[in-house]
């Protein structure tokens, strides 16, 4: 079972084409789109975001995310009404970035709580680990802890860091309880991730912190020697 991914727009096109982006990087799960109203106006249609929520296969779960605000009203109003809404979440989340996000954690296998997680943890970045070389230091050599655990990975893909590498990166870090930076931005940032810019050849080097530290480099390490599943 997969959690399917309900996208809440004004715009028909908005969401029809989030949903294709997304759709390119998890393929295996579920994405509906609401965009819309019913007769083809800018706006929001409860019905729409019911008809979506009716798709999602019993006990998948199923979680929401919007644009702007209205979007956010019309997607509770939905979870008044539909079946199984325990199971159904609403991401406080941008909507691109957000969705791919959740749709690399769906395709991973992640819950509804997982999903929703990755999605939110795209909003900003997450509080960073006090790096020992600004700590200042005290009497005799205090220099402050390290990384609990480190890798270095030379990116072997063609393309590089790019959306897709970015996301699943991202996504899988955000379900784990690490502190995960990769060249000193935030792992579980797609946008920071992106902002490295590093191409083919490259080298990641990663830093993590936490109980699932180890976790964290090896999942990303294993992602860039797989080459993220591409050429």
């Amino acid at each position: 079972m997969t959690v399917s991914i309900v996208v809440v727009s004004h715009s028909e096109k908005i969401a029809d084409g989030a949903v294709e982006l997304a759709a390119q990087m998890a393929p295996d799960v579920v994405l509906l789109a609401a965009g819309g109203t019913m007769d083809g106006r800018i706006g929001t249609s409860l019905e729409k975001v019911l008809a979506a929520l009716d798709k999602v296969a019993a006990g998948d779960g199923a979680v929401i995310l919007t644009d702007l605000g209205s979007a956010v009203m019309t997607a509770e109003s939905a979870l008044e009404f539909a079946e199984d809404a325990a199971e159904m979440l609403l991401a406080d989340a941008p909507l691109v970035e957000g969705l791919v996000a959740a749709a690399v954690a769906a395709q991973g296998g992640g819950d509804v709580q997982a999903v929703k997680r990755a999605a939110e943890a795209v909003r900003g970045p997450a509080r960073q680990p006090e790096s020992p070389a600004l700590q200042e230091a005290g009497e005799g050599s205090v220099t402050g802890s390290g990384p609990d655990y480190t890798g270095d990975f030379e990116l072997v893909n063609q393309a590089g860091m790019h959306a897709r590498p970015a996301a699943k990166i991202a996504g899988g870090l955000s379900s784990l309880d690490a502190e995960v930076q990769v060249n000193g931005v935030d792992g579980a940032s797609m946008t920071a991730l992106m902002t490295l810019a590093a191409g083919r050849g490259s080298v990641l080097h990663v830093e993590a912190w936490g109980a699932d530290a180890e976790r964290a480099v090896n999942y990303v390490g294993g992602l860039v020697q797989a080459g993220f599943g591409e050429p």
